[in-house]
């Protein structure tokens, strides 16, 4: 189980409210007390619980809680869905944000959106990752898809997010989503299919960690590239892509992937609840030429529903980046 409550509360078992889609440290659920009153005031107001996510060893935010909704394990990681007062609903992974209910449409738009859009006609998609059903959802909002197979390795979380995600209900309930419970790499390897885009909905590539090999050159050239049809697009969350925070992961995805493929593209946006930019990364061998109309004429003839955060215009300027992270890009140091 996630972290330890105090004996007295009871934590609520089910999800009434809409839930919501979205990458790992220690999960603290950490009591603000109130400070000593001189006597004769007003009795304090309630204590408040926060979620504190560690960022550095010197760094951690805070997100003030209404309550727990539900904490679960599996052999893999820790579950838990929280209630904050600022962002909503948010779902927490290993203790770390996964995304918000309040934010996340700004995560798999930027994710599912771009390569679908600047893809000719995509028919189906493969999504490495993407337990939670946000990014399955985003994807099956497009009229020309046939196909969504999902792969993911964590049938727990799989579960969890099915039962406590109500956002996400219809997609899973999808006749053209095809979910398998597996190591996305075996799956992807072994598959005797090719797909017109393959999405990466992983967490960030720390050394050792479990995703690690699933940001690899190899990975990229040997098994994501033969599986993808001809004018195919690979693209992938690239994690923190700030000032301060590119170099992280950011800016080795990009340079590695311009070692395999011959059009790479980087774009960026602010999630609120990740406070930080967040970056993506496609690629592919035909070249991203559309420009703001053409894409706004995509999103109105292909897409179900408005978006909420991408138009045209955007995403154009979503991929101009500041001078530091260019750099950094261009020469990944």
């Amino acid at each position: 189980m996630v972290g330890a409550m105090p004996a007295a509360e009871a934590l609520p078992r089910e999800v009434t409210a809409n839930g919501y889609g979205g990458g790992a440290k220690h999960l603290q659920l950490q009591l603000q007390l109130p400070a000593p009153q001189p006597k004769q005031q007003q009795p304090a107001e309630p204590e408040c619980k926060w979620y504190e996510e560690d960022i550095d060893d010197d760094l951690k935010l805070c997100y003030a809680l209404n309550s727990v909704l539900h904490r679960g394990a599996s052999k893999y990681q820790e579950i838990a869905l929280l209630d904050t007062k600022h962002f909503g609903k948010a779902l927490i992974i290993d203790g770390k944000m996964q995304s918000t209910e309040m934010d996340e449409f700004i995560y798999h738009e930027s994710l599912i959106h771009p390569p679908l859009l600047f893809h000719p006609n995509p028919k189906t998609v493969f999504i490495m990752g993407g337990g939670e059903g946000s990014a399955a959802r985003e994807v099956l909002r497009h009229k020309t898809v046939q196909r969504v197979v999902m792969c993911d390795i964590d049938q727990e979380v799989v579960d969890f997010c099915r039962t406590y995600l109500t956002a996400n209900r219809e997609a899973f309930s999808s006749d053209k989503l095809c979910l398998i419970i597996k190591d996305a790499r075996v799956e992807l390897e072994k598959s005797s299919e090719k797909f017109d885009v393959i999405v990466g909905d992983l967490a960030d590539p720390v050394e050792g960690g479990p995703c690690y090999q699933l940001y690899t050159k190899s990975f990229y050239e040997h098994i994501v590239k033969p599986k993808l049809n001809d004018h195919g697009i690979f693209v992938t969350q690239a994690g923190p892509a700030g000032v301060l925070t590119h170099k992280e992961v950011f800016s080795s995805i990009y340079n590695t992937l311009r070692h395999v493929f011959k059009y790479v593209q980087a774009y960026t946006a602010h999630v609120p609840s990740f406070a930080d930019t967040w970056g993506w990364v496609m690629a592919s061998d035909h070249p991203f030429d559309l420009n703001a109309q053409q894409l706004n004429e995509r999103i109105k003839g292909r897409i179900v529903g408005e978006l909420v955060y991408l138009s045209g215009e955007s995403l154009i300027s979503s991929t101009t980046l500041n001078k530091s992270v260019h750099q950094s890009k261009i020469t990944g140091c």
